[in-house]
């Protein structure tokens, strides 16, 4: 689908012409309609907004199953008497990252949720491979096919696509990579149910 956009943004003007930030819109314009680049401008905004929302509900809910499994505190894993919501993360990371956005360029915000969303990727392709042959028989709902080529070819993508990330990135995923890795020896480490279980 993407390719198939770009062929044809492409055919409707140059692509040395079009703007990196609204490239479809620009097209618009460019041939003369005004009124169809609004209407895509309105979408991207609205397809954006969507996209914030379910990375922060997704977020918290990552909290609140990790506080759940002890590798946070409880304090996480409370859900609201009412709605039965994690409402403490939602709030949380909801007050940080309205912070953090209302200090930070837009640009850095994309580059950061995409060498974290990269690397989720990797993780999932390597355990792919690694449950495949460690344990068989496990309950799948989905089966990945072609595995380990499937996998090896979306982890050597992922990767590709990492390296491409200026270096200022880097040192901050890896700046938040040793701050996860503190808080899991200092505190996840010994109070996870794992552990606790063993």
């Amino acid at each position: 689908l993407y390719g198939a956009v770009s062929l044809g943004v492409t055919g409707m003007e140059n692509y040395s012409d079009l703007s990196v930030s609204a490239p479809l819109a620009d097209a618009f314009k460019a041939v003369g309609h005004p009124f169809y680049a609004g209407v895509i401008s309105f979408g991207a905004a609205v397809g954006l907004t969507t996209v914030c929302m379910i990375l922060l509900l997704g977020q918290t809910r990552v909290f609140f199953a990790m506080s759940r499994d002890g590798l946070l505190p409880r304090f996480f894993s409370k859900t609201h008497p009412r709605f039965g919501t994690p409402y403490r993360p939602t709030i949380l990371l909801g007050v940080i990252i309205a912070v953090v956005a209302g200090f930070t360029s837009i640009n850095e915000l994309a580059t950061l949720v995409n060498i974290g969303t990269l690397f989720a990727f990797v993780v999932v392709a390597l355990g792919v491979i690694v449950l495949r042959r460690t344990r068989p028989e496990l309950h799948r709902a989905f089966r990945t096919p072609w595995v380990p080529l499937l996998p090896i070819v979306s982890v050597a993508a992922s990767v590709w696509l990492m390296l491409n990330l200026p270096a200022e990135t880097w040192l901050r995923f890896g700046i938040w990579m040793v701050i996860g890795v503190i808080i899991y020896f200092v505190y996840g480490r010994s109070n996870s149910r794992m552990a606790k279980g063993r």
